[in-house]
């Protein structure tokens, strides 16, 4: 129990250091928030609310993966690395690519509530 204590922390310290120091993860912090009653209106089922909240929680995820490699390759060199700015940019792909499938998630929920599919 108490290193269940202990894990809980450490993630609570984790995001909090993130949200002040990125301004992405403030960005999709905020999103998350919205999602939630975005998700309640816009999911014609209980299980639709659920992915289009677990769609911007995995962006918010892959987010945080990003800024954490980020943060360990600015502490390795601060100096110009083409790998390192390779694996920068990968990290920056994995976001993008989680953004677009989130996006899609949504527009299908839409369409769907609208009545288009």
């Amino acid at each position: 129990m108490l290193r269940l204590w202990k894990a809980t922390i450490n993630s609570r310290n984790g995001l909090m250091f993130a949200v002040r120091s990125e301004q992405a993860v403030r960005e999709e912090v905020g999103a998350l928030i919205l999602a939630i009653p975005l998700a309640w209106l816009i999911g014609a089922t209980a299980m639709r609310k659920v992915e289009l909240f677990g769609a911007v929680a995995l962006v918010l995820v892959v987010e945080l993966l990003n800024t954490a490699i980020e943060k360990l390759a600015d502490r390795l060199t601060t100096d110009h690395d083409l790998q390192i700015g390779r694996v920068k940019d990968m990290g920056s792909a994995a976001v993008g690519v989680s953004l677009l499938m989130s996006g899609l998630f949504w527009l299908f929920a839409i369409a769907e509530r609208m009545g288009a599919i």
